[in-house]
């Protein structure tokens, strides 16, 4: 007889969690308060456009592909994707733009004369974020980082024997000073420090590993939109045998002698082997595991940014914006600390505009773009966020107006807006958080929660807010660490 699994949560981590334990023999369970899968990663519809409600970056898609190849199954039979030439478009107010090219030379050659910089400046950033991906990725990104036996492998050793090329001393931003004059450069590489929430003056050197992901792996776009992925996935589970149960609360994790024993939902009990929790881990303590002492310095780490949103259906077509494109504020550093210390927004925002509908064609009518506008946002603590979208919808869209030479606001024909407070609401993400935690300090990684209760035999977490992360390829990588610390079926 098969042991059974439930896994609570139907994101991307928890749909990945749930093949993996099938492929581990396990009859797997999955409960989902909503009535859909994907969790942030779904998509909805305002009259003719179609808009993809959550991550809007897909890159390393080997590791969507891996799940299909767990069952011996094709993955183009399920899901395509194509790798984009131009991975983004970036605008600054004085009037330049500049467009980073998937071809690492070309963009080397590009950005050296666009920013006055030398192409060696270049050369040594990207070899030095490439080695620090190689030293740490076995270590910090496919390995419970609180086993003992993660720290007796070679990797591990490597990596502690080259601690300084990792920069744990120095902040993003630091960092990107030394290998770059321009300070528009720099701007364009603090910038993946949003990439996991965190601030560029505060998270450590060691997330400039981070533009190599994109950079030397690619940015992708699959065929039909970025909720495919979550779709496509969960059609695989299907037919794999997986159960989804939709539009069910689970109630409470149950646990006795320490050791899971199942969940209950609807008041009812029901016995399960193993329980994971794709729940963010902050709102699974205070709702599902209430009885069970919280690690409390874990939970009351510094949250992750959050975000505010406009869907917009747009009735025109601009050929200088391609799928993804960021309109820069002129005081980096402000906008940080208004979004980690002041808690509200400042009046000169970043602008980050993604439209799939430059390549999935049947996302907006011909002649019109489904655009995604969004701008990071500080957590949920009690804003008023009604005058804050009222406030911050003028100001982008003066930022869209200055950058571009257009007047946005007369091309508008649908919107949708969701702020901290909704996205909370939807998602169960604490304080609307959206990648868990913070990486502001250098020992965020180890302060992450484990893909396991330390208290609860059988009980494991995956998903952006555990170890290692965030985004779509750590979620990923969360359900992997799950299913080797799972024992075999």
């Amino acid at each position: 007889m098969e042991p059974k699994a439930a896994v609570v949560g139907s994101g991307i981590a928890g749909i990945a969690s749930a093949l993996r334990l099938r492929a581990k023999g396990y009859h797997v369970d999955v409960f989902e308060q909503n009535t859909y899968t994907g969790g942030k990663l779904h998509s909805f519809k305002r009259g003719e456009f179609r808009f993809d409600y959550g991550p809007s970056l897909f890159t390393m898609p080997q590791y969507v592909d891996e799940l299909f190849s767990l069952f011996g199954k094709e993955p183009k039979n399920y899901f395509r994707y194509k790798r984009k030439e131009n991975i983004c478009n970036y605008f600054w107010e004085d009037g330049q733009r500049f467009q980073v090219k998937a071809d690492k030379t070309e963009f080397i050659e590009e950005a050296s004369k666009a920013f006055n910089e030398p192409k060696e400046n270049f050369t040594q950033y990207l070899n030095s974020t490439e080695e620090k991906y190689s030293l740490t990725s076995k270590l910090f990104l496919e390995k419970s980082l609180h086993k003992f036996d993660t720290y007796l492998s070679t990797d591990t050793l490597r990596a502690i024997f080259n601690l300084g090329k990792l920069h744990l001393d120095h902040s993003l931003d630091g960092v990107n000073q030394k290998y770059f004059k321009n300070p528009k450069l720099v701007q364009l590489f603090n910038r993946f420090a949003t990439y996991n929430g965190s601030s560029p003056y505060k998270t450590p050197g060691i997330m400039s590993m981070i533009p190599h992901l994109e950079m030397n792996y690619g940015a992708f776009i699959p065929k039909q939109g970025m909720h495919d992925i979550s779709q496509s996935l969960t059609q695989l589970a299907k037919d794999e045998g997986i159960v989804f149960h939709l539009d069910q609360k689970i109630d409470e994790i149950l646990y006795e002698d320490n050791a899971v024993k199942g969940i209950k939902y609807n008041n009812q009990e029901e016995a399960y082997d193993t329980v994971v929790c794709n729940m963010d881990v902050y709102s699974a303590y205070n709702s599902l595991l209430k009885n069970l002492k919280p690690p409390k310095k874990t939970l009351d780490q510094e949250r992750s940014s959050s975000a505010l949103i406009f869907y917009w259906g747009v009735d025109k077509t601009y050929e200088e914006l391609d799928l993804h494109n960021i309109l820069f504020t002129e005081d980096y550093p402000k906008e940080f600390d208004h979004l980690f210390n002041k808690k509200y927004f400042m009046e000169d925002p970043t602008v980050y505009i993604n439209i799939t509908s430059k390549d999935v064609k049947e996302d907006a009518p011909e002649g019109s773009e489904n655009w995604f506008v969004m701008v990071n946002a500080p957590t949920n603590c009690g804003q008023d966020w009604s005058k804050q979208t009222t406030y911050i919808r003028e100001k982008i869209i003066a930022k869209i107006n200055s950058c571009l030479g257009t007047k946005i606001q007369n091309h508008i024909r649908v919107e949708h807006v969701e702020t901290p407070e909704t996205i909370e609401s939807a998602t169960s993400s604490f304080q609307g958080s959206l990648y868990g935690t913070s990486s502001n300090n250098k020992f965020a990684a180890f302060l992450r929660h484990p893909n396991f209760s330390s208290k609860i035999k059988n009980l494991y977490f995956c998903g952006g807010s555990v170890h290692p992360g965030g985004g779509i390829p750590l979620c990923l990588l969360s359900a992997k660490i799950v299913s080797d610390l799972v024992p075999n079926a």
